[in-house]
């Protein structure tokens, strides 16, 4: 006689249902997109250019708003700290008044971005001062490259 030991049927495995797992993946996915867009959109401020001023005026005459070109005829007084130029995208032009300290990369032709509003008389009147300055980093490789970029600061 064969005395091998009876095999017992194998019982069978509960199946899970996928169901909650994805459901659950999915809910997490959207709450944490709602967190990243909703908190990006609140945090990003897009600034007019003049001429898109001039274009929209109706819809933003009154309005707090940022206006961004490139910078002319600045006038600084550093006793009173008034600042007086005029943004311009070189479709457009309109004079800006600030009061308050200029950081030293303000200069001609330099990219700003202000916060404000226009008064009665036209002026852009800023309460917020954004000097915008070239992405480009350059490792100086000389002496000369180094005096060069200490005069462009001053």
């Amino acid at each position: 006689m064969n005395a091998s030991p009876t095999l017992l049927p194998q019982a069978r495995r509960r199946k899970r249902n996928p169901l909650p797992a994805i459901l659950g993946g999915l809910v997490l996915v959207v709450i944490l997109g709602f967190i990243v867009f909703g908190n990006l959109s609140k945090s990003l401020e897009y600034f007019v250019t003049p001429t898109e001023y001039k274009a929209q005026t109706s819809q933003l005459v009154g309005r707090t708003i940022r206006l961004g070109g490139l910078v002319r005829n600045a006038k600084y007084d550093r006793q009173s700290l008034k600042l007086n130029f005029t943004v311009t995208d070189y479709g457009a032009s309109y004079p800006v008044s600030y009061q308050g300290a200029v950081s030293d990369l303000f200069k001609e032709n330099q990219g700003v971005v202000v916060r404000g509003a226009f008064n009665a008389a036209g002026v852009f009147q800023a309460n917020e001062l954004l000097v915008k300055h070239s992405e480009e980093y350059r490792v100086p490789t000389s002496q000369a490259d180094i005096k060069s970029m200490l005069k462009d600061t001053k």
